[in-house]
């Protein structure tokens, strides 16, 4: 008997209506440049996406190189403020050298696809970020998926390698964790890959300017051959674009064989000097890190949750319909938060995402502070 294939209207309306059944359907929102929402939902985590000096240069960038980089890195994308900010970044995070890439995302796919094979076991934390996962599939490596933070299984994973057949390993970890918002043991994971010859990939994407420049600093790593950096400037600087930091023979490496780079258009340069201005007031501004993690251990204590060691605090709900009656509920108040709901949530708990901005003044932090509490309160202990 001959099936008839679906036609791609019915799959559509099929997956559509999956997405409605399960209380997981995603829809884009608009917001005007004058909105008097308190948002608490992007990841503007030191607020200088706004700052007028992160918006002069933006200004001054696009004024004086244009409106793109017009070319790929390798043709005659790469602009000299391309290098500024590939130097000052390399200089604040203690890296010997930075490549920008156009997003975050990029810089991911780029350094595990260019540096990892069929011969690379590559040993991955369950709870990394799409790109990541992403990257490896790129990559055509052979993965270990391990345990969360789990440092025994991380080193079990590696002592495989050769019977697997793999000459080279790579482990690849996030700084701070967005959904349950808990740090890596990046001394020891860094100590089983120095023992194993392992390289260490550390995602510093919710560490960077939460905790100045990142906890592979912090934690004494920065410069250490045998770990890299990989960053996004769309959340504490406020910008776009993402970068790889780490030593110089990597970053050479990437330049010639990591394709989201090389086929890629340059970091546009509007971005580019957001992204450095942003920089720079983080450097002169060791406040704005210390006022995130106030706030965070402050919201944390009125909402009865553990407090995040990044800027985003995950509330949990009893089911994705509960989560977004509650989103809903705080947007009514005047207080913008987000969702987690699967397949975003490594665990399947949905969540309220709650992101703790240095950028809100103290009387609007207070407020927001207040809707969130009585929210919660109505909602957590709901029947799903």
């Amino acid at each position: 008997m001959n099936v008839v294939a679906p036609t791609w209207t019915a799959w559509l309306a099929e997956q559509a209506a999956a997405r409605e059944s399960s209380g997981l359907v995603r829809a884009l929102a608009h917001r005007g440049p004058d909105d008097p929402t308190l948002d608490l939902a992007g990841n503007d985590y030191l607020g200088l996406a706004r700052d007028p000096r992160v918006v002069a240069g933006a200004v001054e960038a696009a004024e004086r190189w244009g409106g793109g980089a017009a070319a790929s890195r390798l043709v005659t994308g790469t602009l000299d403020l391309h290098g500024d900010l590939e130097r000052e970044l390399a200089d604040y995070l203690g890296q010997p050298a930075a490549l920008v890439f156009s997003t975050g995302y990029h810089a991911n796919l780029g350094v595990v696809s260019a540096l990892a094979d069929r011969d690379t076991l590559v040993v991955s934390d369950a709870h990394v970020h799409a790109s990541l996962i992403d990257a490896v599939r790129l990559s055509r490596a052979q993965v270990a998926v391990v345990d969360h933070d789990d440092v025994d299984a991380v080193r079990r994973a590696l002592a495989s390698a050769g019977s697997r057949g793999c000459t080279r390993a790579m482990v690849l970890v996030e700084s701070v964790y967005s959904v349950l918002g808990d740090a890596a043991s990046l001394v020891e994971l860094a100590a089983v890959c120095e023992e194993a010859g392992a390289l260490l990939v550390v995602d510093e994407a919710h560490g960077l300017g939460v905790w100045g420049p990142g906890l592979v600093a912090t934690a004494g790593l920065a410069g250490a051959p045998h770990v890299l950096v990989t960053a996004t400037l769309s959340k504490s600087l406020g910008s776009q674009g993402g970068a790889v930091l780490g030593p110089q023979a990597v970053v050479d490496h990437l330049v010639n064989r990591a394709r989201p780079f090389i086929f890629d258009t340059g970091l546009a340069p509007a971005a580019t000097g957001a992204a450095l201005a942003a920089l720079r007031v983080l450097r002169s501004s060791p406040d704005l890190p210390l006022l995130v993690q106030a706030r965070m251990r402050d919201l944390a204590a009125a909402l009865g949750v553990e407090p995040s060691v990044g800027a985003v605090l995950s509330v949990p709900m009893p089911s994705p319909t509960i989560a977004l009656a509650a989103q809903a509920a705080a947007l009514d108040q005047g207080v913008r938060v987000g969702c987690f709901r699967p397949p975003s949530v490594p665990d399947g708990v949905s969540r309220l995402r709650v992101t703790v901005s240095a950028g809100l003044p103290d009387d609007a932090w207070t407020r927001a502070v207040d809707v969130l509490v009585a929210v919660v309160k109505e909602h957590a202990g709901s029947t799903p």
